[in-house]
């Protein structure tokens, strides 16, 4: 790596001598982060067991090989013979010393706060998986769903249901009745955890009506457990509300014993089914299991975000996204403290998540670049006297990064001291293939370098390698946190990542490397417009816009041309000081052929007051483009904001 004026910020002695990445460099007997780098693409099986040895994975039998790829690399199987469980690693094992750390800390909207202990959340675990088994009946392998906000019980549900041997399937808490109803009734869910309610933006939303109507459509669901405001007991469990369906209040949980055996797993046995949206189709049902989740995800949280025992982690997400489940597992796996909040991060006043850092001493938040261009718009603001010394580090995750939100983040909230912690992965991958390493130089808007492990590439449409030119995002060896097919859809699977080249795992991003091997993202490649034979990525022309100084927020689609094949429309939010004109239009078309060349100007400026977002905020271009083009709309069950497609104008 050079030493290029262009690198943002710098690891300090501390962090090359006593992070987590730095002391397992050295546990390797490795000269640099380069040689184990190489060495662990070289030789899979001794990474992955030194991986687990360093982070004392607690196996209840150990593995007799490391993995077994006979049956094809996109079988591979991991951790063979070994017998594990989840959630021993994320509480008994954390008994033997941490009983009194704490593990979870939670806030709601409305402010009300909670604090658990390692041994309290055990307690409360075993009492949910006590009532799931004895009053539910939920067996080992069943399906549960969980449709919850983001509050303590939720992270106790989903460990309550792993620790039974049985297989959890998180669901978004903004979904309606149908994409609940599709997601359980595609997995065959035998019962479904939710809550009475949750507030967002001081409103109400019943989340049980939700949930009954949904699973009023699934054929294998015989229960439903409420948590939230009491009912009669006798008179819920008789109540036929949902065709048969028994309805369980709470207090069965209150009830039950505070002790429970956790089941003994196979290492490639099924813990979660985690559903995605594709850009057509049904949701995709990602498979992910004990043994594998566990190890990956417990090293990217122990060498990427270098959680180390007084950290507060802090990832602003949702249960239905992967990186609940992601931090849950690592954080706890590692001994760590998590915080969770269920509410808008900019409500009642614009300054709530700074207050939230500074109020529980947060050392590394998740934040994505959609929501800080969300926050951008109230300027600094909000800020004001928040101290926000605590933080030592971002992450971010879902999308690509623009230049201006990336440097008013890392300038202005984290005074230039704090690194932006950029992944790339997905929820098939269980996790990520780029990380930015704190151990390393980081430039802007990088995601950094492959990770440990991972053997990545960058491919043009003959599959050959290239730099310093956008390609496809490829991976050319197994990885313990792959998805084992997708559920009920192996033939989708192998046709969706495997059949592009042989054995080559083609992810769907956009990517390139520069000279000095650092990575960026381009965006979705089905998100590609091409123009007269040039591909180009929306987030370039999106970047571009955000430099003008009236767009708040852009998104780019390609629609037909019949000169150029594709041309470009963009739909622009601008800030609160202008107001949208025919110049302005003009003035930002301009802006974008002066910065990208003339032939990539767009077509057309569209002002809107609203963008398709998801609730972990990437954007939606295929929803766009398909309302602007008069097509169908497919799966719009993740947006966040479905009101946002009312304004999207019709090309015709």
């Amino acid at each position: 790596m050079s030493n290029e004026s262009n690198f943002i910020w710098e690891p300090s002695d501390d962090i090359l001598k006593n992070s987590n990445l730095a002391r397992f460099i050295n546990y390797c007997g490795c000269k640099n982060f380069d040689d184990l780098r190489l060495r662990a693409i070289e030789d899979l099986e001794w990474f992955w067991n030194a991986v687990s040895c360093f982070l004392r994975i607690q196996w209840i039998k150990p593995y007799s090989r490391v993995m077994d790829s006979s049956e094809g690399i996109q079988w591979t199987k991991w951790f063979i013979d070994g017998k594990i469980n989840i959630a021993q690693n994320c509480l008994e094992k954390q008994q033997l010393n941490l009983s009194k750390k704490t593990a979870l800390i939670s806030e709601t909207e409305s402010g009300a706060t909670q604090t658990l202990t390692y041994s309290q959340l055990l307690t409360i675990t075993n009492k949910i998986a006590n009532a799931l088994s004895n009053t539910l009946g939920v067996r080992k392998g069943d399906k549960i769903g969980i449709y919850m906000p983001l509050i303590q019980e939720a992270v106790a549900s989903f460990l309550a249901v792993i620790k039974l041997g049985a297989i959890v399937v998180p669901l978004f808490s903004g979904y309606g009745p149908e994409a609940i109803a599709t997601r359980l009734s595609d997995c065959d869910a035998v019962a479904l955890i939710t809550a009475e309610k949750f507030e967002r933006r001081g409103k109400t939303i019943s989340m049980r009506e939700t949930a009954l109507q949904g699973v009023r459509s699934v054929p294998s669901m015989r229960s439903v457990l409420v948590f939230g405001q009491s009912r009669d007991q006798e008179q819920a469990e008789n109540q036929d509300r949902t065709g048969g369906i028994r309805e369980f209040d709470w207090s069965i949980v209150e009830k039950s014993d505070s002790s429970r055996v956790t089941e003994e797993m196979d290492s490639e046995d099924p813990f979660m089914i985690i559903y995605t949206s594709g850009t057509t189709g049904k949701p995709k049902g990602a498979v992910h299991v004990h043994g594998g989740f566990l190890v990956k995800v417990a090293e990217e949280v122990s060498f990427q975000i270098d959680l180390r025992p007084d950290d507060v982690q802090f990832w602003i997400t949702d249960m239905g996204w992967i990186m609940a489940p992601w931090e849950i597992v690592g954080v706890l796996t590692l001994g760590g403290t998590l915080l969770i909040y269920d509410g808008a991060p900019d409500y009642p006043e614009p300054d709530r998540l700074w207050e939230i850092v500074d109020k529980f001493r947060v050392t590394s938040l998740g934040i994505s670049p959609t929501l800080v261009r969300a926050l951008m718009k109230h300027g600094t603001a909000p800020l004001g006297d928040h101290k926000l010394t605590s933080l030592r580090k971002f992450g971010s995750t879902g999308e690509p990064w623009n230049p201006d939100p990336y440097l008013w983040l890392f300038e202005n909230v984290g005074k230039g001291r704090c690194p932006i912690v950029n992944l790339a992965g997905g929820t098939e991958v269980g996790a990520c293939f780029l990380s930015v390493h704190t151990i390393l130089p980081i430039k802007t808007c990088s995601v950094g370098v492959p990770v440990l492990g991972i053997d990545a590439d960058v491919l043009d449409e003959r599959g050959n390698p290239v730099r310093g030119l956008t390609g496809e995002l490829a991976v050319k060896k197994p990885w313990p946190s792959m998805t084992r097919g997708l559920w009920k859809a192996n033939n989708r699977y192998i046709e969706t990542y495997w059949s592009r080249f042989p054995n080559v795992w083609i992810h769907g991003d956009w990517a390139s490397i520069d000279s000095d091997g650092y990575w960026y993202l381009h965006g979705r490649s089905d998100d590609t417009i091409k123009i007269a034979g040039k591909r180009l990525g929306p987030t370039e022309v999106e970047s571009v816009l955000s430099s003008h100084p009236s767009v708040l927020e852009s998104v780019a689609i390609g629609v037909p041309d019949e000169l150029k094949g594709e041309a470009i429309v963009c739909f622009v939010i601008l800030r609160p000081d202008f107001s949208p004109s025919d110049k302005l239009a003009t003035d930002l078309t301009d802006h974008v052929a002066n910065a990208l060349g003339r032939p990539l100007k767009p077509k057309r400026i569209e002002f809107v007051n609203s963008i398709p977002k998801t609730r972990n905020a990437k954007l939606v271009r295929r929803l766009v483009k398909a309302k602007y083009l008069n097509q169908p709309l497919g799966d719009t069950t993740n947006l966040e904001n479905p009101e946002s497609l009312k304004v999207i104008p019709s090309s015709s």
